[in-house]
């Protein structure tokens, strides 16, 4: 199953770089910002609430695609951009197995406690 969720997740990556090319914006320019969502972690150097809080604000699909139609109805392409990059984003690091966190600590996600390769 993790595999499984893992190919979904690749394919939601492949969708959010169509969609980025859809936006006519420059390929360097997504290369750039692909990381930028992972200023949410700096929460974590208060405490693991606020790195949670940050975190999961800026790696949440639901999120990402507010943005992206908010863009869409403002015609703000900029808005667009920022909904496709935390969604690629997030696809990518769940790839990975990087889940939305818990305020338990970094390692305690949605998808299971990273490093944990019991699941």
């Amino acid at each position: 199953m993790k595999n499984i969720l893992k190919l979904e997740e690749l394919a939601m990556f492949a969708l959010g770089i169509f969609m980025y090319g859809l936006l006519g914006y420059p390929w360097w320019l997504f290369l750039v910002l692909i990381l930028t969502p992972d200023i949410g972690m700096l929460g974590y150097l208060f405490n693991p609430r606020l790195g949670a809080i940050g975190y999961n604000i800026l790696h949440h699909k639901g999120i990402a695609i507010l943005l992206y139609f908010f863009g869409m109805y403002l015609s703000f392409p900029v808005i667009e951009m920022i909904g496709v990059i935390l969604f690629t984003h997030s696809s990518m690091d769940r790839v990975f197995g990087y889940g939305l966190k818990f305020d338990k600590g970094f390692k305690y996600t949605h998808l299971g406690e990273i490093g944990n390769n019991n699941g």
